[in-house]
């Protein structure tokens, strides 16, 4: 809220001083939570109070208004400006009353502030905002409820350094949340987390996607003084049969085992398990024991994760076209 309005504040600035040619300087002075019958109880009797209409694009009109005020010393001093009046600042009373033709004139200038709101919100939300009407008693104001949470963002306009006036601005709890909400949700359509299920769009990308195989021949550990006197024609042990299997990784996940032979002149693995499903034989096996010794809790079925899914896909790209030649 704090960038928001201080946006807002500078994109006033400069439509006021270039609008009504004085100099003013507008800023945030406070930003804070209350209730909505101590905003209203701070109004005088001749105040002035407009109720302006949030539309939010592809989602209309909102249900809950948001209320403005300027101070009456603000308004006569940008009226003056408009009639074409001097520099000087017309300082006035808090509780003045509005003439017949300065109200028209207010509700002109409310015009200018309320609809550069929307430029104060542009980089979170692309909202409009309209006047609905003008309140001459704001204490009588049902459009919100009196023991609803609200945000009070009270602006000081600094005329020329002469006089220091006020722009307070109200917004409803249920409005707020309502914007927080739709922003919410674009935010996570721009970064991709859209909420409808895309897992036939993951795959697709995945299987246009390359992975490095690996067939590892063993594992053996040496000591650093062995491998300090490793040199050219050594022979490194790996304490396993010839004819054992060999095990193919995907990345650094063990998927496959396999036979080592020779395939059309060239070094070939022919695949013959798949370790996944051997985990699932053992985790059977042990769901059948339990069973058997009649114990009372109930084993649940085994969930299929992401990754046997993604196995099973990529399986189909990763085999090869022919088997090993046949040996003799």
């Amino acid at each position: 809220m704090r960038s928001i309005f201080d946006n807002y504040a500078r994109i006033l600035t400069s439509q006021v001083n270039g609008i009504f040619r004085t100099m003013t300087d507008i800023t945030v002075l406070e930003l804070r939570e209350t209730r909505y019958y101590e905003y209203v109880n701070a109004f005088h009797e001749n105040d002035c109070m407009t109720i302006v209409d949030t539309y939010v694009q592809d989602k209309g009109k909102s249900n809950v208004p948001m209320m403005s005020y300027i101070s009456p010393g603000l308004t006569l001093t940008l009226v003056s400006h408009m009639l074409g009046g001097s520099d000087t600042v017309i300082k006035t009373e808090d509780d003045y009353r509005y003439t017949d033709v300065e109200m028209a004139l207010y509700k002109r200038i409310m015009e200018y502030i309320v609809h550069a709101l929307g430029d104060g919100f542009s980089n979170y939300i692309n909202a409009e905002f309209k006047i609905a009407k003008i309140e001459t008693n704001p204490s009588m104001v049902q459009e919100v409820g009196l023991d609803e949470t609200v945000v009070l963002a009270v602006m000081n306009v600094d005329i020329s350094g002469l006089a220091m006036e006020r722009i307070r601005i109200c917004l409803p709890g249920t409005l707020l949340e309502h914007m927080f909400k739709i922003i919410d949700n674009r935010k996570h359509l721009a970064r991709g987390f859209a909420y409808e299920n895309n897992q036939d769009t993951i795959m697709e990308h995945l299987k246009a996607s390359s992975f490095p195989m690996t067939g590892q021949l063993g594992v053996v550990k040496l000591d650093i003084e062995d491998l300090y006197h490793l040199k050219v024609g050594d022979v490194i042990d790996l304490n396993k049969a010839k004819n054992s299997a060999v095990k193919l990784y995907v990345g650094r996940q063990p998927w496959f085992t396999g036979k080592m032979g020779v395939y059309k002149k060239n070094i070939a693995i022919r695949i013959e398990d798949r370790i996944i499903q051997k985990e699932d034989k053992a985790m059977e096996a042990l769901s059948d024991a339990a069973a058997k010794e009649g114990e009372t809790e109930e084993i649940p079925e085994e969930e299929i994760s992401p990754m046997n899914v993604m196995a099973q896909d990529i399986q189909d790209l990763l085999d090869p076209e022919p088997s090993l030649d046949d040996e003799e």
